[in-house]
């Protein structure tokens, strides 16, 4: 189905989406949001989609929400929703929801030139789409803290020592190193790779015994998938393993 706010494809099993609202620093707005909710049904409908790239059109990533948009909007619930790695290939600004949205992905990818904060304060709001929840999560409490409480924004270099992204590149690269590490995790085994993610983000919510319980169930669970299988039969060929999402 045509799309008017995100730009959506599919190539050798990963699932591109562009933030496609350049005019506006690609702002989130309620099209934007539902239609990125019916990608990610797509995308998890879907058993050919191994990994999903995100990022956005012209010179930003996503620079907040619309404002002239009354009605709430929750872009970061439905990339959070997506159970395949997604990774963000951040552009430029990713502020306020812009900022959500890159925290609901799995990794984080920034060129150098992009800027990151929850301004939401300043306004005399807060972050409503999982900003207080994921950051500290994420880079830690202390931290996280003291850039909800001041709304801050930083740098992508500080971004990177805080943990906030695992790499920052030139802007010109970003395209390609988002790729080549798309291409690498595709290369895995799909059920795997599901299933990693599962144990990864729930068990961040558990303790570390039912964490371990979680793992240990899901590994076993992957006992029963041919892709096992296949991983096995071509590590023992010494050839590269032809996975089928089975």
């Amino acid at each position: 189905m045509p799309y008017h706010t995100v730009i959506y494809a599919v190539k050798n099993h990963i699932a591109g989406i562009t933030l496609n609202r350049p005019k506006t620093g690609n702002a989130v707005n309620l099209k934007m949001a539902q239609e990125l909710q019916e990608v990610s049904r797509l995308i998890n409908g879907d058993n050919d989609i191994y990994v999903v790239t995100l990022t956005g059109a012209g010179d930003a990533f996503c620079s907040g929400g619309d404002k002239e948009e009354v009605e709430p909007c929750h872009p970061a619930a439905a990339i959070a929703a997506i159970d395949r790695p997604v990774i963000a290939a951040i552009n430029g600004d990713a502020l306020g929801e812009g900022l959500e949205i890159a925290l609901a992905c799995d990794i984080r990818v920034a060129a150098t030139k992009a800027r990151f904060g929850l301004p939401q304060l300043t306004g005399g709001r807060i972050p409503a789409d999982g900003g207080t929840q994921r950051l500290p999560r994420i880079i830690g409490k202390g931290k996280a803290s003291e850039l909800l409480m001041t709304a801050e924004t930083i740098n992508a270099e500080e971004a990177l020592e805080i943990g906030l992204v695992s790499r920052v590149v030139p802007p010109e690269s970003l395209a390609e190193e988002s790729r080549k590490l798309a291409e690498t995790i595709a290369a895995k085994g799909p059920i795997a790779l599901r299933y990693l993610k599962e144990a990864i983000n729930k068990g961040m919510d558990m303790t570390l015994e039912q964490g371990l319980r979680l793992e240990a169930d899901l590994y076993f669970l992957l006992h029963t998938t041919s892709d096992r299988t296949e991983g096995i039969k071509s590590y023992l060929e010494k050839r590269k393993p032809d996975y089928k999402g089975k």
